[in-house]
């Protein structure tokens, strides 16, 4: 059994609390909807590769390196993972167009992070990981995505038996469990996960736990156009999105941040969201975002609310 790459660590966190929860999830694996997944994890002999590129593309494996029947194998197991929301990647030469492409919101961020080599990162609601293989270029000590899913564990976990990244990790924990890393890493992302809690305030401040003193936030999140600070509370889904409690305009979404306990808390994007970045793909062949707005009237989600904008924040936990 392989030892636990946060045992290290065991006393600069909250080791017990969150060993409690990984036990309390293991029972998540056991549930038949998962079989399928399992399957797939099996269904490959040991491959290894020299190839990774951590680009837009994130890719893992070249062609040339598995065999015909192999390729075929692989290429079943990858669709056992649709929808695959979050990408684009490309798998021994096979190459997968997600629903979002993630990778311009990455080219978003990217020149607002910190220098993280050598540093620990936390992407909370870190869906199969995508972001994770980008940061693997940045050369992190350690960077670790949390996500509830047991989906997107398998995909991440599909993945690094390829990729074969110590460095990156997953944990099937919530957002609600950051504060069990308290002052543990320099730099957290929160990206597309804020308005689906009931409590962003509380959400923001357990961020703040998590990060050392100087430590940096990067916010992506669903918003409404406005000039004033306000969110709307859908009356039941937003953009058909169940789990949507509170959509912020961007100064509603400083302000969050700033009264949760962030300084320096800045802007740098506002985007009306389209249907060139969220859309249907042959790898996720369900609603999206087209779906979801009023086709009479593209500013109106189906639900008669305003269509969404993608808000970016940047903010430091203060030092002192």
């Amino acid at each position: 059994m392989a030892e636990d790459y946060l045992a290290k660590f065991a006393r600069k966190i909250e080791y017990g609390a969150i060993q409690e929860v990984r036990e309390e999830r293991q029972a998540w694996f056991q549930r038949q909807s998962n079989q399928i997944f399992e399957a797939a994890m099996h269904s490959l002999p040991d491959i290894s590769t020299s190839y990774c590129a951590w680009e837009d593309v994130v890719s893992i494996g070249a062609p040339e390196e598995l065999s015909e029947a192999q390729q075929t194998s692989l290429q079943d197991a990858l669709k056992a993972f649709i929808p695959w929301r979050k990408g684009p990647f490309n798998i021994f030469g096979m190459s997968i167009d997600a629903e979002w492409r993630s990778d311009w919101k990455w080219q978003r961020i990217l020149p607002e992070l910190q220098d993280l080599k050598g540093k620990r990162v936390a992407d909370v609601g870190c869906n199969n990981g995508y972001y994770l293989f980008r940061l693997a270029s940045l050369e992190p000590e350690l960077a670790i995505g949390l996500d509830p899913t047991v989906r997107y564990w398998y995909t991440f976990q599909f993945l690094q038996k390829f990729a074969q990244r110590p460095n990156l990790q997953f944990e099937l924990l919530g957002v609600e469990h950051i504060h069990h890393f308290p002052k543990f890493f320099d730099t957290v992302l929160c990206l597309g996960i804020l308005y689906h809690h009931p409590d962003p305030i509380g959400i923001l401040r357990k961020m703040l736990t998590s990060l050392k003193p100087g430590g940096q936030l990067i916010v992506e999140s669903a918003g409404i156009p406005g000039n004033t600070s306000m969110a709307l509370f859908p009356e039941k889904r937003y953009a058909k999105v169940p789990g949507t409690w509170f959509v912020p305009t961007l100064p509603c979404l400083v302000n969050w941040i700033h009264r949760a306990g962030f300084r320096e808390v800045t802007s740098f994007g506002s985007i009306q969201l389209n249907t060139e970045e969220q859309r249907r793909t042959e790898w996720a062949p369900y609603e999206s975002l087209s779906d979801f707005l009023d086709p009479t009237d593209l500013s109106l989600t189906v639900e008669g609310y305003p269509a969404p904008w993608r808000f970016y924040v940047k903010a430091v936990k203060p030092k002192h």
